[in-house]
């Protein structure tokens, strides 16, 4: 009975969300379509992102991801393949969070790539339920519930995230608070570069490189050769402690990590946040060139052979959680200060999960 009237209420919410953003109404709206598996973000009337979760993902990702302008920052490979991209890590799309090792099971490079035979070494993060739909003039709410389950479908852990999205005139912010929760005896995570949260960035973003590799070509196909193609590539990476270029911030620990670079005249700056009751604060930082980077609170002697073993163990029942802001700026890259003041008010600002049993 009690689940009957919460999807009653869903139903309510989601009729509420369809008319609201058809009476075009200012404000962020949600709009969700579970036939289509995903969740619509407006803001204004404009396209933000999607929440989508399809069967052909191994996890559900925030895609696309748009400037206040429209433009896309996110990378279309492989989804929406555009010319002349890099035809490289199929499981990097859109905005995520994942983890490479827990329980020994790789949650963050499993794909629609990795051969049947080889699935017994992954885990995968299936999308369960929207428990929360909640659209504001200055914000709009999103809470999902999904499971990390094993190939064979047993649920090592149950996610309950909760999403804000919001912004004001030239910036977008999305903050996630995610909860993970043991669901079998115990859950180990272990010392890995691949996590946690990360985003892969449109081609713009990369920096220039002077190692030929594979695209795709005007037409979207892939190429037959490796070429050195640096178009339109001006991407710069910089963190809270001063530091520049993918190679001298990754593995460094920082409060924020910010990409710049110009697409079609437009001057955009992409960054994540830390927040001091993540584990590992402040959060190493897996970035490379190719335009990945992402905030590992869970990765230490894998970026610095000096520093203990990273492990977390939960028992069953027992739960750990992150917080993240995602800033998209545009007309303009995002200072220092400005960044240092997002963090501040962040840290300040208390957001509860949302969480269903």
């Amino acid at each position: 009975m009690k689940e009957r009237i919460s999807k009653i209420m869903l139903l309510c919410a989601v009729l509420a969300v369809t008319a609201c953003c058809g009476s075009g109404q200012k404000g962020v709206r949600l709009i969700v379509d579970e036939s289509r598996q995903k969740v619509d973000v407006f803001f204004d009337g404009k396209p933000f992102t999607s929440y989508i979760y399809p069967d052909d993902l191994e996890k559900p990702v925030l895609y696309p991801v748009y400037t206040a302008n429209g433009t896309v920052v996110t990378r279309g490979f492989p989804r929406d393949p555009r010319p002349f991209e890099r035809i490289d890590h199929p499981h990097h799309v859109g905005i995520w969070f994942s983890f490479g090792d827990v329980n020994g099971l790789d949650f963050w490079n499993n794909s629609c790539a990795i051969p049947e035979d080889e699935k017994l070494r992954y885990g995968a993060v299936r999308h369960r339920q929207i428990a929360h739909v909640k659209n504001g003039r200055d914000k709009g709410e999103l809470s999902v519930v999904c499971d990390w389950v094993d190939h064979a479908g047993s649920t090592l852990l149950q996610e309950d995230t909760h999403f804000v999205f919001g912004g004001k005139d030239d910036r977008r912010i999305i903050e996630r608070i995610t909860s993970l929760t043991a669901h079998c005896d115990t859950v180990v995570f272990t010392d890995s570069k691949e996590g946690l949260i990360a985003i892969r960035a449109d081609r713009a973003f990369e920096e220039p490189s002077d190692r030929p590799d594979f695209f795709l070509d005007l037409h979207g196909r892939p190429g037959d050769a490796p070429v050195i193609r640096n178009e339109g590539v001006n991407g710069v990476y910089r963190n809270s402690e001063g530091l520049e270029n993918a190679r001298n911030v990754w593995g460094k620990p920082a409060r924020w990590v910010c990409l710049s670079a110009e697409k079609n005249g437009e001057q955009i700056s992409v960054a994540i946040l830390d927040h001091p009751d993540n584990p590992g604060y402040p959060t190493r930082w897996h970035t490379r060139g190719y335009g990945l980077f992402a905030a590992n609170s869970m990765g230490s002697r894998v970026f610095d052979p000096s520093l203990p073993l990273f492990r977390l163990t939960l028992k069953r029942g027992e739960t750990v959680s992150f917080r993240y802001c995602i800033v998209i700026k545009t007309d303009g890259f995002a200072t220092d200060r400005e960044l240092d003041e997002l963090s501040e008010e962040m840290n300040r600002h208390n957001t509860k999960t949302f969480k269903t049993k």
